[in-house]
């Protein structure tokens, strides 16, 4: 591995549409009390169901700490490659490198710097070290190149199209905890250098009491270029209700980069759902992270994973489960739609996206 000081972009790579082949998908096994309830027993059976779900049509990698490797190792099944990574939490998506490629097909990460989703501002745990390396221990372990981007952003709130477009929300790239020495411009110029996109379309905001500061990849998902779902709600009450409609506008007022017009399919929010009583005792009390009986949980159907032809969709809410496979069904047509039980996951701040980071398929 190298650790290059140029950019994606002056090299020739660009970020790939997760709906592009890939070799791999990366995930960190789940094991913090104060995060999931239990000593995280009921999540890492979830964890192993979106494995192998996955594993049916890509090789899945877990990675796993020292003191739970042999325990992880018992609960998944041999086709998942386990390997040894430290870490302080299990989102992977928004510590693991985004990879980029080129046209011959070599692959690159990008690592970006990780602190907690606000740092000491309104970050979720400290110390956020180990999670901040795990990008480049992934990365040194695969021998592939490195390029450390020089700003704080976590891969959940980014999504490419593939063909030159970015989509983020306001609320998070924007928030007061992450980068407030750069201004919206200057995010959009490095975005550019190392994604290798030419325009940046911003929501303003990301979905309702999302911890993340509204993370793209709860509210919103690339179906291919041109084509994206937005999650839905039409309760009037509800503080979605407004939120999506600033969405919509965001996305209708505006083309891709390739000037195409955005097509954009509804897909309805679950619930709404909140942790109960039982949930929340749970979970071990900390100076970190905070969860409540009652407290809003965000959910989203949004929040799934594209992995060659296969969609592994969340299923939080038995009135509305069906209806959302439903949906993906109809807008991916020619994939394999997999719903897995994740309110687990939900449970401890995302979900399926947010636990997983695909490696692009090399040629």
């Amino acid at each position: 591995m190298k650790t290059l000081s140029t950019t994606p972009h002056s090299d020739g790579f660009r970020m790939p549409g997760e709906y592009e082949p890939q070799q791999a998908v990366l995930m960190v096994w789940p094991e913090r009390p104060d995060n999931w309830r239990l000593n995280a027993k009921p999540v890492q059976h979830e964890f192993v169901a979106v494995a192998n779900a996955i594993a049916v049509v890509t090789p899945v990698i877990m990675c796993v700490s020292k003191a739970r490797f042999t325990a992880a190792r018992q609960q998944l099944p041999e086709s998942i490659n386990v390997i040894e990574v430290d870490n302080n939490d299990s989102w992977m998506r928004d510590v693991g490198p985004t990879y980029v490629i080129n046209d011959r097909g070599d692959l690159r990460g990008v690592d970006w710097e990780f602190n907690a989703w606000g740092g000491v501002v309104d970050g979720l745990y400290s110390p956020w070290d180990k999670d901040d390396l795990v990008a480049e221990k992934i990365l040194q372990l695969r021998n592939e190149d490195r390029y450390r981007a020089p700003i704080i952003l976590e891969g959940g709130s980014i999504h490419s199209d593939g063909e030159g477009t970015l989509y983020t929300t306001e609320e998070c790239l924007l928030s007061e905890g992450r980068n407030p020495q750069l201004n919206k411009l200057e995010i959009e110029k490095i975005l550019c250098e190392y994604l290798a996109v030419t325009k940046v379309i911003w929501l303003r905001r990301g979905l309702f009491n999302d911890e993340t500061n509204g993370h793209i990849d709860n509210i919103l998902h690339v179906v291919k270029p041109g084509e994206v779902l937005l999650s839905w709600c039409d309760d009037k009450t509800d503080p979605m209700y407004e939120i999506c409609r600033e969405g919509l506008e965001d996305l209708t007022a505006t083309t891709d980069a390739k000037g195409r017009d955005i097509v954009v399919h509804k897909l309805p929010i679950p619930g709404p759902l909140y942790m109960t009583e039982g949930e929340a005792e749970g979970i071990v009390s900390s100076d970190g992270m905070k969860r409540e009986a009652g407290e809003r949980l965000g959910g989203s159907y949004a929040n799934f994973l594209i992995t060659n032809k296969r969609i592994i969709c969340p299923q939080l809410d038995a009135a509305k489960d069906k209806q959302a496979v439903e949906i993906l069904e109809k807008v991916f047509p020619y994939h394999d739609v997999v719903g897995v039980s994740s309110r687990e996951i939900l449970l401890g701040g995302g979900n399926i996206h947010c636990i997983t980071q695909q490696i692009p398929q090399n040629k």
